[in-house]
C-alpha cells in the first residue's frame, strides 16, 4: 500500500512537471527609479492587453529597482503600466508583432501632487501594491468564476493559501479575522465571510498586522505574527444586499436549513443569519461544492470528533458525537458624526450532543499493570445567548473613547451513563463501577472594558487609562448515584458500595482592574513604554453535598467530609517599562518588570485557610528586520509566570472520589516558561514563489505536576509537586510556487515540512519518570485548475513518529502515519457543479481489533437554475460507509484506545439560491422585461 502512495503522489508532481517548463514568449524588462535615479524597490510592473484591459502578468521590482515580466499572450499590443505608492502611474504602450524581448533601461516615476490616498485608492489598477505595513490586492486582476465568493478570490491570490477546513494564512501567518472597510462582519469566525461575501462587490483585499482598535488609532505595532485581512467595497457598489436560503433533507432523517441576508448602505450594516441542522454543521460557512461535508466532519481528521464554534460558542465537541443545532443571529453596524461607531450583535445556539464512547486502557505502573474497560453515552442539551455590543466616538482627532460590554447566558442540563471495570493483567476482576448522573447548569457571564486614549506630540506619543470588569455566576445541580464492586485477589466479590447524592454548586467570581499605559518619544524612532495593570479578583465556589434521609428519600443531610465553602481573593500588581525602535527596515521591543501577586483562601467548612505572596520578573523582546519589501526576519523571546491554581494550593483533602482523594500543597511554586520563536518568510512575486520557515521552544521550570500513590486496591492519594526541565521545540518550513501555464491553465505546488521534540516530566506511583517524543512529518499539496472547467487538488503527508519511556524501555514506539487525499471538481458541462472529496488514512499506532486504515470520500452533483442564482445539489457523505471514530493515546503510564459515536453515511438533497442587489443594480434581473 505504502509503494502505491508514493507512487500516486510522484505520478501527480511529475505529470505537471512539463507544463512547469513551458517557455515564455514574450519578455519586457527595466529598471524603475525616481526622479533622483534612486531605485523603487516593489514597485508593481503589469501588462494589460489594449483591446479590452485583461490582465496578462505582472511582477514586483527588486531592490535594485529591476524588473522582467514574462508570460504567454495572442495579443499583438499590451499597456505597460508601473505604480508605486505616491508616484504617478507609468503607462506604455508596446508592440509585440516584431519584438517579443523588450528592454526599456531605466524608467523615472514622477512624484504624484494629488492626494496621497487618493492615488493609492482610485489612481491604480495594479494587481499587488506593497506599502510599509500593509500588502493590497486589487480583486478584479485575478480570474475566476463570476459566481465566486470571497474564499475563492483568496485562492489566487499569491502568497495566499485556504486550507481544505476553509483555514487561511498568508505567507505562512494565520490569518485571525475579517473586516470589512475596516468594521468586523459578524464577530469572530473569518469563514462566515469568505463563505458569504461575493467577488462582484470586493475592490481591495488588504492584508495587515492584527491590532487592537487602540493600537490602530494610536498607531502602536500590532501582532505581526497574525493577520487581518480587510476588504474594501467599491463606493458604487456599497449600498445594496446580498442573501442566500438553503434547505435540504435526507436518508437517516439528516436535514439542513440555512439562511443569512447583509443589508448595507454606505456606513450601515445589518446582517441577519438563522440555520437548523443535525449533521454537525454551523450552518453559515457552507462550501458551494461540498457544503458541510469538509474533512473536518471525520472523526480522525484534525476537528477530530466534528464539533465547531461560533461567535465564541462552541458545541458538537467534548466528546464526539452528533449534534443537532438551531442557531440565530443578528449584527448592526453604524457610524455617526464625530467618527462614533456602534457595533451591537445578538447570537443565540441551541445544541443537543448525543455521544457513546468505548474506552480500553491499559494502566502501567513500576511494579504492576491493569486494564481499564469502559463504556458510556450521553444527552446534553445548551442554550448559548450572547450578546455583545461595542461604542466607539473621537470627539477629536487626538482623543478616543470606547466602551465594550458583552453578555453571556447558558443554560443546559445532560444525562449520561458509564460502566467501568478494572482487571489484572490476567483478567482477574479488581473493581467496577455503575453511574448515572443528571445535571443541570445556568451560567452568566459579564465582561466590560473602557478605554480612553489621547494623543500628544508629533511621534506618536500616547497616553491610555482602561477600566475592565467580569462578573461570573455558575449554579450547577448534580444527581449523581453509583454503583461499586470491588474483588478480592482471587476475583471474588469482596463489597459493594453504592453513592446516592445530590451535589448543588454555586460558583461566583468578580475581577476588576486598572490599567495605565504611555509612549513617550524619545527620538523620531526610539519610544519609552510605561505601563502598569492592577487587578482584583473576588471568587467563592460553595459545593453542598446531600444524601437522602431513610425516611422519606428528601436529599437533606449535608455530608460534611464531601462539601467545602471557599472564599479566595487575590492581588494582582503589574508594572512594566520597555524601549522600542521603530527604523525603515528594524523594528525592535525589549521589556521587562515585576509581577506581585497575593492569594488568600479560606475553608469555611474546615476553617483551613492560607495566604501567599508571589514576587516574579518577567521580560519580553523582540525584532523584525526586513530585509527587502518581501523578505523578513522575526525574532521574540518572552518569559511568563503561571500560579497554581486554587485547589492545587489548597491544604484540604477532597474525597468526592473515593478512588482518589486530592490534597492540595500551599508550598507549590509559580511555573517558569521561557519561549523563543524565530521565523523568515518571503514571497517572490517575479517568480511567483514564497518560502517560509519557523523555529519555536518552549523550557518550563517549577511545572506543577501531579503526584499519585496507588495501592494494592487501587485507591490512588493525589498531591501536586514542582518539576524541573521540561520542554518542547517545533519548527518547519514551506514552499509554494504558482505556474501560469497559459491562459486558462494554473498550478501550485507547495511543499512543506514540520519537526517536533518534547520531553515530559511526571510521576507514577510516586516514581519520576520522563518520556521523550519525536516527529517528522513531510507534504506535498498541488493545485492544478483549468479556469471554469476543472480543478484537482491532490495532497500527501507521512508522519514519522518516535517514543521513548524511563521507566519501561520495552514501551518505546516507532509508528508511522499516512494521510492521502484528493479534492477534484468539475464544472463542466455548463452549469453542472460535480464534487469528490477522497481521502485515505492509515494510522500506525492502533490497537489490534481497531480498523487501522480508511478510505472516505464525499461526493456531490450540483445543477445551477434561476440563471446561477439557484444551484439544486445532490450530495453523499461518506459515500463507502467507514467513517468510524478511532484513536490511540498514549503515556509514560498508560496507553488508550477510544472509539466515539460519529456521523454514518447519508444522502442529502438540497436547494440553494442566492438574490442579491448592488448600487442600484440588480445582479438577479437578467433582462429589462423583469
Amino acid at each position: 500500500m505504502l509503494h502505491k502512495l508514493f507512487s500516486f503522489a510522484m505520478w501527480c508532481f511529475l505529470f505537471f512537471i512539463p507544463f512547469a517548463m513551458t517557455a515564455q514568449d514574450f519578455s519586457i524588462s527595466g529598471k524603475v527609479v525616481d526622479d533622483q535615479q534612486t531605485p523603487l524597490e516593489s514597485a508593481t510592473i503589469y501588462v494589460e492587453t489594449v483591446k479590452d484591459s485583461t490582465l496578462v502578468t505582472y511582477t514586483i521590482s527588486d531592490v535594485d529597482g529591476n524588473f522582467k515580466v514574462e508570460d504567454q499572450t495572442d495579443a499583438k499590443q499590451v499597456n505597460l503600466f508601473i505604480s508605486f505608492t505616491g508616484f504617478t502611474t507609468y503607462k506604455k504602450t508596446l508592440s509585440l508583432t516584431d519584438n517579443r524581448t523588450i528592454q526599456l533601461g531605466e524608467i523615472p516615476l514622477k512624484f504624484s501632487t494629488s492626494n496621497l490616498d487618493e492615488v493609492v485608492v482610485t489612481g491604480s489598477r495594479a494587481p499587488v501594491t506593497i506599502k510599509t505595513d500593509t500588502l493590497e490586492f486589487n480583486a478584479a486582476s485575478f480570474k475566476t468564476r463570476d459566481d465566486a465568493n470571497l474564499e475563492e478570490v483568496l485562492k489566487e491570490l499569491p502568497g495566499v493559501s485556504v486550507d481544505s477546513d476553509g483555514n487561511i494564512t498568508v505567507n505562512g501567518k494565520t490569518v485571525s479575522r475579517i473586516m470589512i472597510n475596516g468594521k468586523e462582519f459578524f464577530g469572530d469566525d473569518p469563514k462566515i465571510a469568505t463563505k458569504n461575501l461575493p467577488k462582484e462587490i470586493i475592490n481591495k483585499i488588504q492584508v495587515v498586522d492584527t491590532k487592537t482598535k487602540s493600537e490602530e488609532f494610536t498607531g502602536k505595532e500590532g501582532d505581526s505574527e497574525n493577520k487581518t485581512i480587510n476588504i474594501t467595497i467599491d463606493e458604487d457598489k456599497n449600498k445594496g444586499f446580498f442573501s442566500r436560503i438553503t434547505a435540504g433533507g435526507g436518508t437517516d432523517d439528516r436535514y439542513e436549513l440555512s439562511g443569512i441576508g447583509n443589508y448595507f448602505k454606505d456606513d450601515l450594516r445589518v446582517s441577519v443569519l438563522a440555520s437548523s441542522n443535525n449533521i454537525n454543521s454551523s450552518g453559515f460557512t457552507f462550501d458551494e461544492v461540498y457544503d458541510a461535508m469538509g474533512r473536518n466532519a471525520y472523526s480522525i481528521s484534525r476537528s477530530s470528533n466534528g464539533s465547531f464554534s461560533i461567535n465564541g460558542a462552541g458545541f458538537g465537541g467534548g466528546g464526539g458525537g452528533i449534534t443537532k443545532s438551531d442557531n440565530a443571529g443578528i449584527n448592526f453596524v453604524n457610524e455617526w458624526e464625530k467618527e462614533s461607531e456602534l457595533n451591537a450583535s445578538y447570537f443565540f445556539n441551541r445544541a443537543d450532543t448525543r455521544t457513546e464512547t468505548k474506552i480500553e486502557r491499559e494502566n502501567i505502573l513500576p511494579d504492576r499493570r491493569y486494564f481499564n474497560n469502559s463504556t458510556s453515552n450521553s444527552e446534553r442539551q445548551n442554550d448559548n445567548h450572547r450578546a455583545s455590543f461595542s461604542f466607539e466616538i473621537e470627539p477629536d482627532t487626538l482623543t478616543r473613547i470606547s466602551v465594550r460590554p458583552n453578555v453571556t447566558v447558558n443554560n443546559g442540563f445532560s444525562t449520561s451513563s458509564s460502566f467501568t471495570e478494572s482487571v489484572e493483567a490476567d483478567g482477574t476482576a479488581i473493581n467496577n463501577a455503575e453511574t448515572d448522573q443528571f445535571s443541570e447548569v445556568f451560567t452568566t457571564n459579564f465582561r466590560n472594558r473602557l478605554d480612553v486614549t489621547r494623543k500628544f506630540g508629533k511621534n506618536d506619543g500616547y497616553v491610555r487609562l482602561g477600566f475592565d470588569n467580569t462578573n461570573n455566576v455558575s449554579q450547577d445541580d448534580n444527581q449523581y448515584f453509583s454503583s461499586r464492586q470491588v474483588f478480592d485477589d482471587q476475583g471474588n466479590l469482596e463489597e459493594t458500595s453504592i453513592q446516592d447524592q445530590f451535589i448543588d454548586q454555586d460558583e461566583r467570581e468578580d475581577e476588576y482592574g486598572l490599567s495605565f499605559g504611555t509612549r513617550l518619544p524619545l527620538s523620531e524612532k526610539l519610544f519609552l513604554d510605561l505601563e502598569y495593570d492592577y487587578t482584583k479578583n473576588n471568587s467563592s465556589n460553595t459545593r453542598l453535598v446531600y444524601i437522602p434521609e431513610e425516611m422519606n428519600g428528601d436529599y437533606e443531610i449535608v455530608v460534611d467530609s464531601l462539601s467545602n465553602d471557599f472564599r479566595s481573593e487575590s492581588f494582582n500588581h503589574r508594572p512594566d517599562i520597555g524601549l522600542v525602535y521603530r527604523g525603515e527596515k528594524l523594528r525592535a521591543s525589549i521589556s521587562g518588570g515585576i509581577q506581585n501577586i497575593r492569594l488568600k483562601n479560606e475553608d469555611l467548612f474546615t476553617g483551613t485557610s492560607f495566604d501567599n505572596t508571589y514576587n516574579n520578573f518577567f521580560s519580553n523582546a523582540y525584532f523584525r528586520y526586513e530585509l527587502t519589501k518581501s523578505q523578513r526576519i522575526y525574532f521574540s523571546y518572552r518569559t511568563s509566570r503561571d500560579v497554581p491554581s486554587i485547589s492545587q494550593l489548597q491544604p484540604v483533602t477532597n474525597t468526592t472520589n473515593p478512588l482518589n482523594t486530592i490534597t492540595g500543597n500551599p508550598n507549590l511554586k509559580p511555573s517558569l516558561e521561557h519561549r523563543v520563536y524565530m521565523n523568515f518568510n518571503n514571497y517572490d512575486f517575479k517568480t511567483r514563489s514564497g518560502f517560509y520557515a519557523y523555529i519555536s521552544g518552549s523550557l518550563t521550570n517549577d511545572q506543577v505536576v501531579s503526584r499519585t500513590i496507588t495501592n494494592q486496591g487501587l485507591v490512588r492519594r493525589t498531591t501536586y509537586t514542582n518539576v524541573d526541565g521540561s520542554y518542547n521545540l517545533y519548527g518547519g518550513g514551506s514552499l509554494d510556487k504558482t505556474y501560469e501555464l497559459d491562459d486558462i491553465q494554473s498550478l501550485k505546488a507547495s511543499i512543506g515540512l514540520n519537526v517536533n521534540a518534547s520531553k515530559n516530566l511526571g510521576f507514577s506511583n510516586g516514581v519520576k519518570y520522563e518520556s521523550n517524543n519525536q516527529s517528522i512529518t513531510p507534504r506535498l499539496e498541488l493545485q492544478y485548475e483549468i479556469e471554469e472547467i476543472l480543478t484537482i487538488e491532490p495532497e500527501y503527508s507521512v508522519n514519522f513518529n518516535w517514543a521513548q519511556y524511563s521507566l519501561d524501555a520495552s514501551r518505546d514506539q516507532a509508528f508511522t502515519n499516512h494521510t492521502l487525499g484528493a479534492e477534484i471538481t468539475s464544472y463542466w458541462p455548463k452549469n453542472f457543479i460535480f464534487g469528490n472529496d477522497i481521502s485515505y488514512r492509515y494510522i500506525g499506532n492502533v490497537a489490534p481489533g481497531f480498523k487501522n486504515a480508511y478510505v472516505l470520500w464525499n461526493m456531490s452533483l450540483g445543477y445551477k437554475l434561476l440563471g446561477d442564482d439557484g444551484i439544486l445539489k445532490v450530495k453523499v457523505f461518506d459515500v463507502l460507509d467507514e467513517n468510524v471514530s478511532t484513536r490511540r493515546t498514549t503515556g509514560e503510564d498508560f496507553i488508550q484506545d477510544t472509539q466515539q459515536l460519529v456521523l454514518e453515511q447519508y444522502v442529502m438533497f438540497s436547494f440553494t439560491y442566492k438574490f442579491s442587489k448592488f448600487g442600484g443594480k440588480d445582479p438577479n434581473k437578467r433582462n429589462d422585461r423583469f
